[in-house]
């Protein structure tokens, strides 16, 4: 299985560490976070061992995780990346839409993005990715590069949590102020 310092961290190992992630937050009482399941229709399954062969999606899903941290509704999906450049493609529309009527609603959303060839973690907030969003529709670039990132959105990954995506929260919430 690939470790925390691998460069072979991929979409099941991502979502496993901020589900651990998430488990330490609930458990020491600083947010309520749930993974939401992608509904699928199954179509074939093998029967002995009662595993789903082939399925598809029953619909478009929002965002990977929601829930409440201090009593602030949040939602954020995480994405990876290989490499510097990060492709606005990896996000759909109706993912944006979504999360644009979650923050209508007083909650905070964004995205959580690991570069995986540098091992970093990088908290997305919805407004810059709304900046490049609208960069791309007015027919600019259709991706972005990590230097056009704010530095301070790097989560540090102290205190022990996994994916420490509440130290981006706060900042977040700083620059609302």
């Amino acid at each position: 299985m690939a470790t925390w310092n691998s460069r072979g961290l991929r979409g099941s190992t991502l979502e496993e560490l901020i589900n651990r992630t998430n488990e330490q937050y609930r458990e020491k009482g600083l947010a309520l976070i749930q993974k939401i399941p992608t509904p699928i229709t199954p179509v074939k399954m093998d029967k002995t061992s009662r595993h789903i062969t082939l399925a598809y999606f029953e619909q478009k899903s929002t965002v990977d995780y929601i829930g409440a941290v201090q009593g602030i509704p949040v939602c954020f999906d995480a994405k990876e990346c290989c490499v510097k450049t990060f492709p606005l493609a990896n996000i759909h529309p109706h993912q944006v839409a979504f999360m644009d009527e979650f923050e209508k609603q007083k909650g905070i959303a964004f995205f959580l993005i690991y570069f995986s060839a540098d091992n970093v973690f990088y908290y997305l907030t919805l407004r810059k990715l709304k900046e490049f969003w609208k960069r791309m529709e007015d027919g600019g670039r259709k991706s972005f590069r990590r230097e056009e990132l704010d530095e301070e959105f790097y989560l540090s990954g102290k205190n022990g949590f996994l994916v420490p995506y509440l130290e981006g929260i706060q900042k977040d919430l700083q620059l609302r102020d």
